[in-house]
């Protein structure tokens, strides 16, 4: 093989465009006649296509039926910031306040510090508020409210 170019081999011929190009949509919806050869399939036996009863409409709920509304209370996320919500224990609508406690995340990183041989650098986790569980409490009743946990 010959190095070149362009190739000797040329691509194939451009087939043209489909044959019905250009021609009208068949109309949107059911064909007005069927297909030539079509025979309609006859219902099971027993089965009476009977029209509904007198007063029946299916847009209607069954009568007797409740139609009560659902009220969803959501909580506000509480991540690493105070935020407002409402206590579960005095039943008050606070502004959390956060301490920041040693969590799951605290201890891997410092065991993964002394795993590679940082003994020293091993304490750092501690003092570092983003590698730390976030406690939300109370004010009012001092309960702890939520515990973001990072890990």
């Amino acid at each position: 093989m010959e190095k070149g170019y362009p190739p000797n081999e040329s691509a194939p011929p451009y087939p043209g465009p489909p044959m019905n190009y250009g021609a009208p949509y068949p109309p949107q919806g059911y064909p007005s006649a069927p297909p030539a050869g079509y025979s309609p399939v006859p219902p099971p036996p027993g089965y009476s296509h009977a029209p509904p009863p007198a007063g029946y409409s299916p847009a209607a709920p069954p009568p007797g039926s409740y139609q009560g509304v659902t009220h969803v209370i959501m909580r506000p996320a509480l991540h690493d910031i105070p935020g407002q919500t409402l206590c579960p224990h005095c039943s008050q609508t606070v502004v959390t306040r956060t301490e920041h406690t040693p969590g799951l995340l605290t201890w891997a990183i410092c065991g993964g510090l002394a795993l590679f041989g940082c003994f020293i650098c091993c304490c750092i986790p501690f003092c570092i508020d983003s590698c730390q569980d976030v406690e939300h409490r109370c004010p009012s009743c001092n309960k702890t409210v939520y515990i973001y946990k990072r890990m």
